[in-house]
């Protein structure tokens, strides 16, 4: 079940590049733009609740769902211009959930402040160094990594998802371009991929520093956890250093 629910956010990317490749037919300047409306998950109410309220729990799967929905938007920004997470407050994928007067951050709430940096950037092409690894699902090959990349002034945002569910993942980027003069990461991961944030544990499930990167030869490595979502920020040198 996760893995088909990750191969099913994967499906949104397919569902809009053959949208925008039909618009490119028809409109090549792209002067109209895509929206996508809506995006998220739909599970079953949580136990106890009105089940016509919609209300769910939101854990570090759907966190990766979230990172996975972000990358192909990335990837597609030049023809979508509006995407719409599908609920906000309590319902469905919600970012944010309240009991009484508490109110929680949820796991995808920190993938949208780990990606916030991408907005108002350009988005740039990600080089991986060798193959990414796969889980079959559905008769059709899952990859298991997940990345987009963006630049903003003298400062690049590289987000990576490892959506493997029992093992870490080792990958390295090829970096083009300007010089790297500093590198930071955070993640957000937990122990289990159904691990989430309540008003009695409101922290359980958050971001932290990540020193698993690395920075040589042109190339950007990283080891990521099983189940786990990476942003990291590369301050740049100028276009003439």
């Amino acid at each position: 079940d996760y893995y088909d629910t990750l191969r099913a956010a994967r499906r949104t990317e397919e569902l809009i590049a053959r949208h925008a490749t039909i618009m490119d037919v028809y409109d090549p300047d792209k002067r109209i733009g895509l929206v996508l409306d809506e995006w998220g998950t739909w599970f079953a109410a949580t136990p106890g609740t009105n089940p016509r309220f919609l209300e769910q729990q939101n854990t570090m799967r759907d966190a990766l769902v979230a990172a996975v929905h972000f990358d192909g938007f990335h990837r597609h920004a030049d023809r979508l211009v509006m995407a719409n997470i599908a609920q906000t407050v309590n319902v469905l994928q919600a970012v944010l959930l309240t009991d009484g007067d508490r109110l929680v951050r949820t796991p995808t709430f920190h993938v949208f402040e780990m990606n916030k940096a991408h907005q108002d950037a350009a988005a740039l092409a990600v080089q991986w160094r060798g193959a990414l690894p796969t889980q079959p699902v559905a008769g059709r090959d899952l990859e298991l990594i997940s990345a987009s990349a963006s630049v903003r002034g003298d400062t690049a945002l590289v987000s990576v998802s490892n959506l493997d569910l029992d093992a870490e993942r080792t990958i390295a980027f090829d970096l083009r371009g300007r010089g790297v003069r500093g590198v930071s990461a955070r993640i957000l991961t937990s122990s289990s991929a159904s691990g989430h944030n309540t008003a009695d544990a409101p922290r359980a499930v958050e971001p932290a520093g990540f020193d698993g990167v690395g920075l040589a030869d042109g190339h950007l490595s990283l080891t990521l956890p099983a189940a786990s979502f990476v942003t990291i920020e590369l301050a740049l040198e100028d276009a003439e250093g």
